[in-house]
């Protein structure tokens, strides 16, 4: 009895889970316009996605600043955990502080404070207020994610490529680098996500001359879900089974 429990309780997540995706990417070949009935299967709708040049656009800069973001966002918070990691300084607590409260922190309260920092400051809304705005938010994900990592690191690594003579930069690059790899991965793919399919802090920042992909799904949903944003999100689900195999491929190795 307690094993047909547990198979049975494992069962019911992933059926919570999967079941409305499956939905999802099963009425993208529906051969109806905004009908929850099956009538048939077609590809109609992945043409009309394909064939729609601003979707197409659209999705180009949701790609473009989800890249640069994660990209940036892993970049900083590297260099971030690894001061922490290593150096002592005054307030030290009070910054690692700091940055665990952005993760929590609800981003109705993000956004309207980067609204305000960029009209303060004169920024205008658009592709640099976004990429800003994502790099800034994505980043304590990035730093706790290393952080983890780090703090499960033998300290004793860095003393001994010390003591054989390692520079800094040869320690960062050639010990804490390697080590860190997996959690770079992951912070990426992570910040990636998280650029990919924000909503609020996009909305506030994103001028009209600069659409991304979240915010133009967002405006379609209100006059009814059609067959082709299923389709886009199916094509969307797939690009990330994609990553997530290639991802999971580059972690074979043990590090």
């Amino acid at each position: 009895m307690n094993k047909l429990f547990k198979i049975s309780y494992a069962v019911f997540i992933y059926a919570f889970l999967y079941i409305p995706i499956a939905v999802v990417v099963w009425f993208s070949f529906n051969n109806a316009d905004r009908s929850l009935l099956w009538h048939g299967f077609t590809w109609h709708w992945y043409g009309v996605l394909f064939q729609d040049s601003d979707m197409f656009t659209i999705t180009l800069h949701s790609l473009a600043v989800g890249t640069l973001a994660a990209t940036f966002a892993m970049i900083l918070g590297t260099f971030a955990a690894v001061c922490f990691y290593r150096y002592r300084f005054f307030g030290k607590k009070l910054f690692f502080g700091l940055l665990f409260i952005l993760v929590i922190v609800p981003d109705i309260v993000l956004a309207i404070a980067f609204l305000l920092l960029f009209r303060t400051i004169n920024v205008p809304l658009g592709f640099w207020s976004l990429l800003i705005a994502h790099i800034t938010f994505c980043l304590p994900f990035v730093f706790v994610t290393l952080n983890s990592r780090l703090s499960s690191t033998n300290p004793f690594l860095v003393e001994a490529a010390r003591d054989l003579g390692a520079s800094e930069s040869k320690i960062f690059f050639r010990v804490l680098v390697p080590l860190l790899l997996p959690g770079l991965l992951a912070g990426w793919l992570l910040s990636f996500t998280l650029s990919l399919d924000d909503v609020i802090i996009s909305y506030f920042v994103t001028g009209p001359s600069f659409q991304i992909l979240p915010l133009k799904i967002f405006a379609m949903v209100r006059l009814g879900v059609s067959p082709e944003i299923n389709a886009l999100c199916t094509l969307l689900l797939g690009f990330t089974i994609i990553i997530v195999l290639i991802s999971q491929l580059a972690l074979r190795k043990k590090w």
